[in-house]
């Protein structure tokens, strides 16, 4: 690698007090230090600005935005990418942290690969090949779909993008929870992507995150189903229509499994909800379920 790119950490935070001082902590103690760290709050009401400030105050290259008014998880990771001026873009959300030699890793990982669009890592081990490689548009789409191996079940925290591939799409739809899973596949259906080994960052669990939420939402867990029927449908798919049929029949005996299951656990109504959502019919749901 004959250059070091600038990288753009972006860092989104919502009362996040107990948190953001390790994790801005981690993007410090970098080996890679060609970075920008930008830290856009969206309405704490917390000390997590005045956490921010006390840092920015001591690094130049540690940059603090307040939002005028609360824009929500994905239209601020929008907002944060808005003010980045780096090669790519990289999240840690405020209560995760990289690990020291993690952003050299993903930098060297993606120059690597000047023809990819962005990057995974926190990658289960392939059984073929080890990390980085490769995976062109189709690639990606049938690894997830007909491999099963769940490519694009990836947060933010575990990509790294291209800023122009980025904003060439629009950024984040801002589809609550699932901006990320849609990301990752819309961006495929035009980009390469370069998937990466475990061991680069650090994602905390706790009880106050965003997809403590959706574990007790059936209907906003339907959502991925939903996104994985949209893409597959998109003229923009890359897989051949052999593979694309074969994964919406998948996706579809998923989606009547996921109604049935939940009539038993929820209810009639909740059953009735989750099956207008999806494109199925009450006589899909019955005879895919059992496919």
């Amino acid at each position: 690698m004959q250059t070091k790119p600038l990288v753009s950490v972006l860092m989104t935070a919502y009362n996040r007090k107990k948190y953001i001082a390790e994790a801005i902590e981690s993007v410090i103690a970098s080996t890679y230090q060609n970075w920008e760290l930008i830290i856009v709050d969206d309405g704490s009401k917390d000390k997590t600005v005045e956490i921010s400030k006390s840092f920015e105050a001591k690094d130049e290259r540690i940059k603090v935005y307040i939002n005028e008014k609360n824009l929500g998880d994905y239209p601020n990771r929008n907002k944060a990418a808005s003010y980045a001026k780096g090669k790519y873009i990289k999240y840690i959300d405020a209560d995760d942290m990289i690990y020291p030699y993690g952003l050299e890793q993903l930098v060297f990982y993606m120059e690597q690969f000047p023809e990819a669009g962005y990057g995974l890592c926190s990658l289960s081990q392939d059984e073929a090949k080890i990390y980085p490689f490769l995976l062109s548009s189709k690639e990606a789409y049938k690894r997830h779909y007909i491999s099963n191996k769940w490519t694009f079940h990836k947060a933010p925290l575990s990509s790294i993008i291209n800023k122009e591939v980025f904003d060439k799409v629009g950024g984040f739809s801002g589809k609550r929870m699932v901006g990320d899973f849609e990301m990752w596949q819309i961006l495929s259906q035009k980009q390469n992507v370069v998937l990466m080994p475990h061991g680069i960052v650090w994602y905390r669990v706790h009880n106050e995150q965003e997809v403590q939420y959706a574990k007790d939402n059936p209907i906003q867990m339907f959502e991925y189903q939903i996104i994985e029927k949209e893409m597959l449908n998109s003229p923009d798919c890359p897989l051949s229509e052999k593979d694309k049929q074969t994964a919406i029949k998948k996706t579809e005996r998923k989606q009547a499994r996921y109604i049935l299951r939940h009539l038993k656990s929820h209810g009639i109504k909740m059953a009735l909800q989750l099956q207008k959502k999806s494109s199925l019919s009450k006589i899909e749901v019955l005879t895919k379920a059992f496919q």
